[in-house]
């Protein structure tokens, strides 16, 4: 059994595990170092009921990932505008969370109004590629070798879905 839920400050430590996967091992995010827990709790009072963090948890409660929506930019005008950021647990990938998490965070912008959600995903992500565009985002642009990971240059996809 999958839930889908907002993510309380007891997830933040399953969080912050399986961020740091992520950085450690794929270009699904370009920091290069591992995130502290209290970095990661930092990050997760930065959000609210208009821009969550949700997990998938299994039947005991184990976090086997997470989304969240987080503000474009601070900027007022740029308010019915999310970012999406999304991690599965490198044990539990190819189970359908990503699916399930993305669901819930298009369903939630819409009940919250929101205008639309942002994406940026490493141009080698095919994964993850193929989830937002089974989603319905859309590839509006690509930004060439902005990033630098494991000592090669990263295109960053920009993705969007209108709600």
């Amino acid at each position: 059994m999958l839930l889908i839920r907002l993510a309380t400050k007891e997830d933040v430590t399953a969080i912050n595990r399986i961020y740091n996967q992520a950085v450690l091992t794929t270009v699904g995010t370009l920091d290069t170092e591992a995130k502290s827990i209290e970095k990661q709790i930092e990050w997760f009072y930065e959000h609210d009921n208009t821009y969550p963090v949700f997990v998938a948890v299994n039947s005991t409660d184990k976090v086997l990932g997470w989304l969240s929506l987080s503000k474009w930019s601070p900027k007022g005008g740029y308010r019915n505008t999310a970012e999406l950021s999304m991690y599965v647990d490198e044990n539990m990938q190819g189970q359908k969370i990503g699916s399930r998490l993305m669901e819930k965070a298009i369903k939630h912008g819409r009940l919250v109004n929101l205008h639309t959600i942002l994406a940026r995903i490493a141009g080698d992500n095919h994964t993850s590629i193929h989830l937002h565009k089974k989603h319905g985002f859309e590839l509006i642009g690509v930004m060439k070798e902005v990033g630098f990971k494991f000592g090669r240059h990263v295109d960053i996809h920009l993705f969007q879905v209108f709600l």
